[in-house]
């Protein structure tokens, strides 16, 4: 099974078309979103081609291969408008032997942790700045944004498998290979 993974998208259409045309030329199966789907924030510049309702347009036709979890920019008129639920603030999966924790990560993360056996992996955004690290025996995993990295970081996305953890820029350019161990 393989995930493309994206995060922090805050209503860009011009990146989400970036990255819809690297999940068509990746072949993944699903598409996991980590939250901040279709508001910039407070804390944010509008992002380049802001235009939520294109958003929702592009999304609604991938809705049953998308999984997705709310973020601290979600609304309940976000939920009216997608054709996907954005199920809750977290989600669990099974990827290959390994627990898949999936958060946007304003509620949980690195410093606010929960309990996972050890090789879990903890996928989540919300900081802008893609990372994968083993911490404690757990795999700490962030896509990075789409639309507006932050840490002088590339807009990026991630390929998810069994054995890997992949981020590329959205010209496909490897930025993070990170091999499960």
């Amino acid at each position: 099974m393989k995930y493309f993974v994206i995060s922090d998208i805050h209503g860009s259409s011009f990146y989400l078309k970036k990255a819809m045309e690297r999940f068509d030329e990746e072949k993944a199966d699903f598409i996991i979103i980590l939250g901040d789907i279709l508001y910039h924030g407070a804390r944010n510049d509008l992002p380049k081609g802001y235009n939520p309702k294109e958003v929702i347009e592009i999304l609604n036709e991938k809705s049953e291969i998308i999984m997705s979890v709310r973020g601290n920019c979600e609304s309940e008129v976000d939920e009216m408008v997608l054709d996907f639920p954005l199920q809750a603030s977290y989600s669990n999966m099974i990827l290959g032997n390994k627990r898949l924790f999936i958060t946007h990560g304003h509620l949980y993360n690195e410093n606010k942790k929960i309990r996972m056996p050890e090789n879990s992996c903890f996928l989540s955004g919300h900081t802008h700045i893609l990372k994968a690290d083993k911490i404690d025996g757990i795999h700490y995993l962030n896509p990075g944004s789409i639309s507006i990295p932050k840490g002088n970081k590339p807009h990026s996305y991630a390929i998810l498998d069994e054995k890997e953890f992949v981020v590329k820029t959205l010209d496909g350019d490897v930025i993070i290979e990170y091999k499960f161990t």
